[in-house]
């Protein structure tokens, strides 16, 4: 499956962005593996100030920690690139906002990083919201680093636009 181009993500991002407008609902990102990319689609869109919150991109550990409170302990025991660390990131940045939904993803893009238990194109993601919603889901892409990349940002906006649609009704 090649991954999407930048014309079909930001797409998607308007897509998201016309749905949280329509319910008075703002966003806020917490990206790892995907460097800032979701929120770079997101504010292509214009009048996205009008629903995007603010993005945090925590690459590193300590960003996870100072910036979203992820507890060393959920790092040691799961390690970043864990359902657990992709939840703990999306709590912390909804708490660390004014955001009514956070997405979140973390991951191993590539070309270096993977292992047997966690090969490259191992993604996780986590997409929580009102009344202390949080849902988690892992995915393998393949293809280059940027086509993993690519295949995350979109997955995510997707899984904001399936679970906000569901929620608000």
């Amino acid at each position: 499956m090649s991954a999407p181009s930048q014309k079909i993500l930001e797409a998607l991002a308007a897509e998201v962005g016309a749905l949280l407008l329509s319910n008075g609902l703002r966003l806020a990102t917490a990206e790892s593996c995907t460097g800032g990319w979701v929120a770079q689609c997101l504010t292509s869109i214009a009048g996205s100030s009008d629903w995007f919150e603010r993005g945090f991109v925590t690459y590193s550990n300590e960003a996870k920690q100072e910036m979203l409170g992820v507890e060393i302990d959920t790092l040691m025991i799961h390690g970043a690139v864990s359902e657990a660390v992709a939840a703990a990131m999306a709590i912390g940045a909804l708490r660390h906002s004014h955001a009514d939904w956070v997405l979140s993803i973390t991951g191993i893009a590539g070309p270096g990083g993977g292992s047997t238990d966690k090969p490259v194109g191992t993604i996780c993601f986590s997409w929580a919201g009102p009344e202390g919603y949080v849902d988690v889901e892992t995915r393998h892409f393949s293809g280059s680093r940027e086509e993993v990349r690519a295949h995350s940002v979109a997955h995510a906006c997707t899984g904001i636009l399936q679970r906000a649609a569901v929620l608000q009704g």
